[in-house]
């Protein structure tokens, strides 16, 4: 009961004849909370105080500064040893004899061998100066007394006092022994303060050169990035790359592993080595470990580039300088320089800029393309920044399809033959009819006569994966998105890549996101040119640049969606890789909408002027004499195998088959009769507008009446 209280309670009824009744009620307090043991707030306590920033802090400190004794002690040990044996030279005439250069080598151990003739000779000398020392010391003496002695007869008889001969003698006694008594007295605080003194001489060279663990030097020096490049970094970083074989191998080495690498050459914007791997390390090992061998190496993964060379066991390194890869690349010549032209077939497009800072240009010469990547990294401008500088040869056509439909293309309205430009499935539709009317156009070609050339026909298809995906049919049945026999769009692109490069008509793809459902193996395959800007998986990667490419070190998985954008990694016999490498990574130029425009109005001024079509409608009444005017543009007089190929583009169905004859015929019923210019065959825009003129009139006369 004693935890108990008693309460009293006053019941409070109307008073009766019955004495008041007082009860008495016992009511227990509620159970208190149990207390925290004392070893659990102990506990609590200590690991907050251990896990403290400041704990950490203070262990850190007082492990960098006990650290940099041991360090500068191993150190000063290795300086005296090399200072005193032949190390040194050893060494050197390793690491020389190792990079195959003997005259270095030679030298170094010549250098060698008179080191340690002149310790011999030190050493002989040293057998016989305590016999030399005697005899000098006691030669000195002599002297030295036999002066003092002297000394002491001329004061004497200066001064006529006898006592004056051993005056020297003692004054130099005395001198003595006074030093002896400042040594006493000296001695014994220089023997305690003596220790400290090493300890912080050896301090101070350990903290000079840094010689404490990464994880103790101070958050500013293990954050430092930009350290360069030197052959002992390298090969430490290897060595802390975590593969035991290799490990091993470089403690066994006697040259510290310097023979492992090559020269370290200056290569653009960074260094580049090739590093030979001892027998039992793969290559594949070092590439997987490429984030810690640039953190090895103080530099961020995207800064270092791993590719396999044409020799065996051989990695090459590429280690950017930190931080210039962020930096931009400048302008594009195409807008730098207003004179330029093209050339399809000898020509090279300015692209951007490889990674040593050498200018980065692809040939398209019948070449089919594909450039893939995660939304937003760059594709459509990599991609119209082709397609520009393509358009100042006024020889070559475009079929234009953008499935984004925002205006990135709009600038090819009156160059491009077609602009489709939207993302429905109707867009799709006319994207799809306008390549199967370049399968046609090719077929045309195919069938001509035995080296008949043709102008180069590009047909492009950005966004393509909306064309892919597209779940719509036709009044057969027929998809015209998918992978299937009877895909449409997959049939039509698949035929060009078949045929197409042989009479220049060529297919180019811009796909996002590439995945075997929007980008399907044998269209991936087909393209002559595959460029991958960043993407989210190695898969990936393979879907976009082929297993060669992605196993001989190709990796748009690691550039950096958003800070890499207009990075991309090439796969392609049309841009120049360096020998043993099986891509390249390239760095675009940036051609925003206003310089494109600028470029395509120079593009048009060459050309005689292009009627650009935006829809497809198929089966419609045709009116020959309208379309020729169409195709013939702002120009005075065409070719009349260009009209040919122009209506054909028109429009497949209704002239793909078309020759000469049926040009002429429809041209002769008009009144618009083609005719010799310069030894060939054209017609003449007035002569086919004033045909239209006066068909227009006579309909209307004939109308009235």
């Amino acid at each position: 009961m004693s935890e108990n209280v008693v309460h009293l309670h006053k019941h409070t009824e109307p008073p009766t004849e019955a004495a008041t009744v007082t009860t008495l009620t016992v009511v227990p307090d509620p159970a208190p909370a149990a207390p925290v043991p004392l070893w659990i707030r102990s506990g609590r306590a200590i690991r907050t105080a251990v896990t403290h920033e400041h704990t950490k802090t203070t262990v850190r400190a007082v492990a960098r500064h006990s650290l940099y004794v041991a360090g500068g002690a191993r150190i000063v040990a290795k300086r005296t040893w090399d200072g005193r044996t032949a190390a040194r030279y050893e060494r050197m005439l390793r690491a020389a004899e190792a990079a195959a250069n003997y005259e270095a080598a030679a030298e170094w151990e010549e250098r060698g061998q008179r080191f340690r003739d002149a310790r011999h000779r030190r050493r002989m000398d040293l057998l016989h100066s305590p016999l030399d020392a005697a005899k000098g010391a006691a030669a000195s003496a002599g002297m030295g007394i036999g002066g003092l002695v002297l000394l002491g007869i001329a004061m004497a008889i200066a001064t006529k006092d006898a006592t004056e001969v051993v005056t020297p003698l003692m004054a130099v006694i005395k001198f003595i022994n006074l030093m002896i008594t400042i040594v006493r007295v000296v001695w014994g605080p220089a023997i305690s303060v003596g220790p400290f003194l090493a300890l912080l001489a050896l301090w101070a060279v350990g903290s000079k050169q840094q010689a404490a663990p990464n994880w103790a030097l101070p958050a500013n020096v293990r954050g430092s990035e930009g350290e360069p490049i030197t052959p002992s970094i390298v090969v430490k970083a290897l060595r802390d790359l975590g593969v035991p074989a290799l490990r091993n191998a470089i403690k066994e080495m006697g040259d510290a592993g310097a023979s492992m690498l090559g020269p370290i050459t200056i290569a653009g914007c960074g260094v580049e080595v090739d590093v030979t791997l001892p027998s039992g390390v793969s290559t594949i090992e070092v590439q997987n470990r490429r984030r810690k061998l640039a953190e090895n190496l103080t530099r961020h993964e995207h800064e270092v580039f791993i590719t396999i060379p044409t020799a065996a066991r051989t990695v090459r390194l590429w280690i950017a300088d930190s931080g210039a890869l962020d930096e931009p690349i400048g302008p594009s010549p195409l807008v730098t320089d207003d004179t330029m032209t093209a050339d399809y077939a000898k020509g090279k497009a300015p692209w951007g800029q490889d990674l040593r800072g050498d200018a980065a240009a692809l040939s398209l010469y019948q070449r089919h393309l594909l450039i893939t990547g995660l939304s937003n990294q760059g594709k459509t401008v990599a991609l119209r920044s082709l397609a520009l500088w393509l358009s100042l040869d006024k020889s070559v056509q475009f079929l234009m399809g953008d499935l984004k439909g925002v205006g990135d293309w709009a600038m090819f309205d009156g160059l491009a033959t077609t602009l489709i430009q939207g993302p429905t499935d109707e867009h799709v539709i006319q994207v799809t009819e306008m390549v199967e009317g370049a399968v046609d156009e090719m077929n045309r070609r195919i069938q001509a006569p035995p080296g008949t050339t043709f102008p180069p026909l590009i047909v492009l298809v950005d966004e393509a994966q909306v064309a892919f995906m597209c779940p719509a049919k036709d009044k057969d049945k027929r998809p015209y998105g998918g992978s299937k026999a009877n895909s449409r769009y997959f049939m039509a692109v698949r035929k060009i890549h078949n045929q197409g490069r042989a009479v220049n008509v060529l297919m180019w793809q811009g796909t996002q996101d590439p995945t075997n459902e929007n980008l399907p193996k044998l269209v991936r395959e087909g393209a002559h040119t595959r460029a991958s800007l960043a993407l989210g998986t190695e898969s990936q990667a393979r879907m976009a640049l082929g297993d060669k490419a992605v196993d001989g070190g190709a990796a748009p998985n690691l550039l950096r969606p958003g800070l890499d954008r207009g990075t991309l990694v090439v796969a392609s016999d049309g841009i120049t890789i360096p020998a043993g490498q099986s891509s390249i990574t390239v760095r675009t130029h940036y051609i925003d909408d206003d310089a494109a425009k600028a470029i395509t109005d120079r593009a048009k001024a060459l050309r005689d002027g292009v009627t650009t079509l935006h829809a497809i409608k198929r089966g419609e009444e045709r009116d020959p004499l309208a379309d020729i005017a169409a195709v013939l543009g702002d120009a005075p007089r065409v070719r009349t195998k260009d009209v040919l190929a122009r209506l054909a583009t028109r429009n497949a169905d209704a002239y793909g088959g078309w020759s000469f004859i049926d040009l002429k015929r429809v041209l002769d019923d008009a009144g618009a009769e083609p005719y010799k210019s310069d030894g060939v065959m054209v017609v003449a825009r007035d002569r086919v507008a004033r045909a239209l003129a006066n068909r227009d009139t006579e309909g209307s006369a004939s109308a009235s009446e």
